[in-house]
């Protein structure tokens, strides 16, 4: 890509100055040698507007928005560039995103590319911050996000882009009027949609990696639930979206409730068909429908267990060690029964109130 390409880079951020400064530190040490420029969009007060103005980045009032999407969209007016280059304020960036990312729209049908994204896997992450990077990385039992996700091929295709490590071309970002108004979480992948839609592609650079620090997990929970619950309403509003993995995970809930009701009835039942199997010296639940709902969840929870760690084990975080890989099962089912909250949540709203409603924020905007 010559370097007379005007590229912008945009960062959406909310009380999290400190980390901003990292983010925008490594932004300013970008080796490529193009006209670069960095634009944060915040609210009025925001303590991340000096630590912009530090950086020489360009701070835009979010004018009141109530969510990342928003926000952007007052942002996307004001830039004027060839690319842009979506990131947030929680990162480290390598010195080499940009040249990595910039290059691949020398390609007349590359609309929009983007690279994986990782826990930092040092001191900078916590242990269990560096377990639900396993999770999130996991080759299988992910419901489709593309966390981790890095393809074969140096350059390939892709449906959806990472909000915190994507680039477009300016001009598509316009036509398809950038972020769905007033999207809270899922935004991304709804430009993306519209934008594949309108006829354009997306793409994947295997190497383009950004280190995005993974929120504790207590409050992960909550993002993840927010997700489950944002995807199923982005479906019903775009219905080419809908998926039968995230159809899955929202049953993940009431499967492990009728699992632990079978398992519980059938041990009630069978001790009282069959006294003496209480007496683990002597006997077990006899034959018969009993032993089949005894047996079932337990055999149902070791094969998810097992599929959690062969996932984990073959996944592409790099914080895959012994123990994070041991643990992988407990947040896996953590996250599933939180995203599977998330989307029964949407269910309700759509089919019985009959009312979608407001999407839910996992931080506090006002």
């Amino acid at each position: 890509m010559a370097d007379d390409s005007r590229v912008c880079i945009l960062i959406p951020t909310l009380r999290n100055a400190s980390e901003l400064d990292i983010t925008l530190s490594g932004l300013n040490s970008q080796n490529w040698g193009g006209e670069l420029q960095i634009v944060v969009v915040g609210p009025t007060g925001d303590p991340g507007e000096y630590i912009s103005e530090k950086h020489g980045a360009q701070w835009i009032d979010d004018a009141g928005s109530r969510t990342r999407a928003d926000a952007c969209n007052v942002a996307l007016k004001e830039i004027d560039s060839d690319f842009v280059f979506f990131t947030d304020d929680d990162v480290w960036i390598p010195e080499d995103w940009v040249s990595n990312l910039v290059r691949w729209f020398e390609k007349d049908e590359v609309a929009g590319v983007g690279g994986p994204n990782f826990a930092p896997p040092d001191e900078r992450s916590t242990f269990w911050q560096r377990v639900i990077d396993v999770t999130f990385c996991s080759k299988w039992v992910t419901a489709g996000t593309n966390y981790g996700n890095r393809g074969d091929q140096q350059l390939t295709p892709a449906n959806q882009l990472p909000g915190v490590n994507a680039a477009y071309r300016k001009s598509v970002l316009d036509e398809v009027n950038g972020f769905d108004k007033g999207a809270i979480g899922c935004e991304d992948a709804m430009m993306d949609y519209r934008i594949e839609q309108a006829g354009y592609k997306l793409w994947q650079d295997r190497d383009a990696i950004i280190w995005h620090r993974r929120r504790d997990p207590k409050r992960v929970r909550k993002q993840i639930r927010n997700y489950g619950l944002v995807r199923i309403l982005a479906s019903h509003q775009h219905q080419g979206m809908h998926a039968w993995s995230h159809t899955a995970v929202g049953l993940f809930p009431l499967l492990v409730l009728t699992s632990l009701l079978s398992f519980g009835i059938g041990a009630m039942c069978g001790g009282i068909a069959w006294p003496e199997f209480w007496d683990i010296s002597t006997n077990t639940i006899p034959m018969g429908w009993e032993r089949v709902a005894v047996h079932t969840p337990v055999s149902l929870a070791g094969f998810y267990i097992g599929l959690c760690w062969l996932g984990a084990v073959k996944g592409n975080s790099p914080s895959r060690t012994f123990s994070t890989i041991i643990f992988a099962p407990i947040m896996t089912f953590l996250m599933h029964w939180s995203y599977g909250r998330g989307v029964q949540t949407a269910w309700w709203r759509i089919y019985v109130r009959k009312k979608p409603g407001l999407q839910i924020d996992d931080k506090n905007r006002n």
